[in-house]
């Protein structure tokens, strides 16, 4: 990761944490945006397809778990480390086609993901603290904006500190909650597994889940570049998977707990029915309304990040980077400014329309452009037909 800097006083470094856990952090984080910290998404994906939650949540890691780590070994191996570079060597003769596909589907995630951190964050801000929704969207924007613009080293190591903080507060959160709901959480499972919904559907969502969390796949590459071999990839993604599965799982136990709220089909933010009707709601809310924020905040500067390499690697000279000795250069302003900006503006059209229609649409489209590419060239190479 680097030595530590003035713009990473207090955040989780190399000596303190491996890099493979560092990138496996940032997996964590970008997951951890809005829809799934709210629990709109664990609700859509999972929960609502009664008792495959207990099982689909683990196989849509899987799936994540097994694409990324082949992204950061050929990213690695082939020295890609931002997603232009990297599509254009991973999908070879058909780059032309591919790689503006995958353009595409990334302006759509950061039009939709930051977007989705942004409301998720404003409307808890705004629950929380009583200020304007539109000065908490704000709030917000400023401290994405700064965190992005210093670059991958500090979006990574803000990862792991942030991950650390928002798994201890989720465990704090969850593990009373959940302990002090079993009797619901029992009965709603046991009510689920005698009348169980067709599988076909659960694993389709569950597929759709995990093809829509890749599109984000090219942003997680350039952090393959202090691996000190491609073998850190696998190591990454194991731990990755381990705290990713480990998270959604417990989360999604506590909204099977208020599967049968009245007031869960109308609410944003789901889980905040969970932790006003359990234990130490007075304490318990401002805490999960902190990780809800902090959560939002991960995501959107990981994409956000994404975008700004991908530019000044494209649209700057190495000199003008080197001169600046490690400061944010004119460019990467400009672009966080930009995309800071358009998600802010997008987030006002509300959270629920983003999460159920958004990410749904954005998960077919990943499908074309990544899930069914990255099998066929796992195929070839499997057959010594690429390297």
């Amino acid at each position: 990761m680097g030595e530590k800097g003035k713009g990473s006083v207090g955040l989780i470094d190399k000596s303190k944490m491996p890099v493979a856990v560092g990138v496996a952090f940032v997996w964590f984080t970008t997951q951890f945006g809005g829809g799934f910290a709210s629990g709109a998404q664990l609700i859509q994906y999972f929960v609502a397809f009664g008792i495959w939650a207990l099982i689909t949540p683990i196989l849509a890691q899987a799936i994540g778990a097994v694409f990324q780590w082949y992204a950061l070994r050929h990213a690695k191996k082939h020295n890609t480390y931002d997603y232009r570079s990297f599509n254009d060597s991973f999908y070879g003769k058909f780059a032309p086609i591919f790689s503006n596909l995958y353009e595409i589907v990334y302006i759509i995630l950061l039009c939709l993901a930051p977007s989705v951190a942004f409301a998720t964050g404003g409307s808890t801000m705004e629950e929380l603290t009583g200020l304007p929704y539109m000065l908490c969207t704000l709030i917000i924007g400023a401290f994405i904006f700064l965190i992005t613009i210093y670059g991958t080293n500090i979006v990574r190591k803000a990862a792991s500190t942030l991950s650390v903080i928002i798994i201890v507060g989720l465990l704090i959160v969850y593990i009373p909650n959940i302990i002090a709901n079993w009797g619901n959480i029992s009965s709603n499972i046991g009510a689920m597994a005698a009348n169980p919904a067709p599988a076909g559907p659960a694993l389709w969502q569950c597929f759709i889940y995990g093809a829509f969390q890749l599109a984000s796949i090219g942003l997680l590459v350039q952090h393959a570049e202090p691996f000190s071999s491609t073998k850190e990839a696998k190591t990454s993604m194991i731990y990755g998977f381990f705290v990713n599965a480990g998270i959604i799982m417990l989360s999604t136990l506590g909204m099977i707990a208020i599967v049968n709220n009245p007031d869960l089909t109308t609410s944003s933010v789901p889980i905040l029915l969970l932790v006003r009707g359990g234990v130490g709601s007075s304490f318990m809310t401002p805490i999960i309304s902190i990780l809800i924020i902090l959560g939002a905040i991960s995501t959107a500067v990981n994409m956000i990040a994404g975008v700004i390499q991908r530019v000044t690697n494209a649209y700057e000279k190495p000199e003008v980077r080197e001169k600046a000795n490690g400061k944010p250069t004119k460019l990467t302003i400009i672009t966080g400014i930009g995309f800071t900006l358009l998600a802010f503006g997008i987030a006002q059209f509300g959270l629920l329309p983003l999460v159920q229609k958004g990410y749904g649409y954005l998960g077919y489209v990943t499908i074309a452009v990544i899930v069914i590419p990255y099998i066929i060239r796992m195929i070839l190479e499997a057959m010594g037909k690429v390297d």
